[in-house]
Formats: C-alpha cells, sequence, structure tokens
C-alpha cells in the first residue's frame, strides 16, 4: 500500500518553483510583485470603496503594480522588437495609467477613478496573466510542467476559470457593461 502511494507521487508534480527559482532576479522579482498585485486587486475590486483600509490598500497595489510593470522592461523572453514585445505596451499602459486613475480619485471623479484601475487590472493582470500561461512560457512551466495530462488539464482549467473569473470582476468594476447597454 505505501509503495503504491510512492509510485502515485512519481507521477509528477502539479507544481514546481524550479523554473522559478533558476529564473533571472528580474523574474523572480516581476514573479514576487504581480502575484500579491492579482490578489490584491481582485480583493479591491469585490470589497466596498472608499473606506480608509481601500484607500491605503490601494496605494499598496497601485505601488506593487507600478513596480511589476517596471520589472518588463529587464524581462526579454518573447522579443519581437529589441527585445520587446506587445506585453510591454501593457506595462506603459500600467505605469502612464496610474498618475490619471490617481487623479481622478483625488479630485473625487470616482466613475474615471474606477474605470482607470480596473482597466490596469484587466490588462496588467488578466490579459498579461493569460499571455503568460502559453505554452513554452516560464509561469506555464512552473504551473504545469511536470503534470501529468489529466491534472495538468484540471489544474488549467481551475487557473483558466480564476483568471476568467478576475476579468469579469474587472469588467463589472469598471462599469464597460452598463455603458454598452445606455448605447
Amino acid at each position: 500500500m505505501a509503495e503504491d502511494a510512492v509510485e502515485f507521487n512519481r507521477t509528477g508534480p502539479v507544481m514546481t518553483l524550479e523554473p522559478l527559482l533558476a529564473a533571472s532576479l528580474a523574474i523572480r522579482f516581476h514573479v514576487a510583485t504581480v502575484l500579491p498585485a492579482a490578489v490584491l486587486g481582485a480583493f479591491l475590486l469585490a470589497r466596498p470603496k472608499g473606506t480608509r483600509a481601500h484607500r491605503l490598500l490601494g496605494k499598496i497595489w497601485l505601488c506593487l503594480m507600478v513596480a511589476t510593470s517596471a520589472s518588463t522592461f529587464f524581462i526579454h523572453g518573447i522579443g519581437t522588437f529589441h527585445g520587446f514585445s506587445a506585453i510591454h505596451l501593457l506595462s506603459l499602459y500600467v505605469i502612464f495609467g496610474s498618475v490619471p486613475a490617481i487623479r481622478s480619485a483625488r479630485r473625487g471623479d470616482i466613475r474615471a477613478h474606477r474605470a482607470q484601475v480596473a482597466g490596469m487590472y484587466f490588462g496588467g493582470i488578466v490579459v498579461a496573466g493569460l499571455f503568460t500561461l502559453l505554452p513554452g512560457r516560464l509561469m506555464h512551466a512552473a504551473l504545469f510542467g511536470g503534470s501529468p495530462g489529466l491534472v495538468g488539464g484540471v489544474a488549467g482549467a481551475a487557473v483558466g476559470a480564476l483568471i476568467v473569473a478576475a476579468g469579469a470582476l474587472a469588467v463589472r468594476e469598471a462599469g464597460w457593461i452598463a455603458r454598452l447597454r445606455r448605447r
């Protein structure tokens, strides 16, 4: 019985940190800032707005997002133009979009603030996150690299469902659906 359990465990891990631990410092820093930004951002989008906690956590989230975005300029894995790719455009969007997001919140234009922040979350976390899960990418190897067929499929479906849910939350909070209905 114990031998069966050992044999079962030899089918491969569901997740392995080896690709991340072997990655460059820029990639490790990027992952260390993007993971808490993804979780904190979803939390902020789902919770009541305008509270002291929301404002404090929002500042932390924005710092994480800017640090995450800045770190991408030291990562050149899928470069198409001098080491840069379309994903780097999302980084520019987040970096330069943070200023109007702060300004709109300070002047009380919450509708604009909400749309800008949800857009940054959707582009910087959801869309960019989907690109990192493509086969051949480091996060794909870390999450699914050692997974046997069915386990890998279930893990992929679970991660996909989380990303879709995060995207739906960002779309709802941005008010994009309501704007389409008004047209």
